[in-house]
């Protein structure tokens, strides 16, 4: 199976359980790994017949700055969930981390993998 990748989206959102996470929206990186068959796609070179990464991060970017979850599992998992609206997409790695949300590491977060359900 072929990957459309999307690396380093950085939305701002509401995103956290204090109190303070809550007021003010903080940065969230977000990678995806799209699995789909692109061999339609690279034989036509038509966009039509893959995954259209532009369209995803757009949608993905969206939601991640509206949506004001408590957890970055349940960010992850609406993600995920908009991933597999695509068409052709077959299956998806999210990962989704809050840059310095902890002292002393770089950042932390949550990798989820989801398929299409048949």
């Amino acid at each position: 199976m072929d990957k459309i990748i999307i690396k380093d989206l950085i939305a701002r959102g509401i995103i956290g359980i204090n109190d303070w996470e809550r007021e003010n929206a903080q940065e969230i990186l977000i990678n995806l790994t799209i699995f789909a068959d692109t061999r339609k796609a690279a034989a036509t070179d038509d966009i039509e017949h893959s995954v259209n990464y532009r369209t995803v991060a757009k949608k993905v970017l969206a939601h991640a700055e509206k949506s004001a979850h408590l957890t970055v599992e349940a960010l992850a998992e609406d993600i995920a969930q908009i991933c597999l609206q695509e068409p052709h997409a077959k299956k998806v790695i999210v990962q989704v981390e809050k840059p310095g949300a902890v002292r002393f590491v770089d950042s932390v977060g949550v990798q989820i993998k989801r398929k299409r359900a048949k």
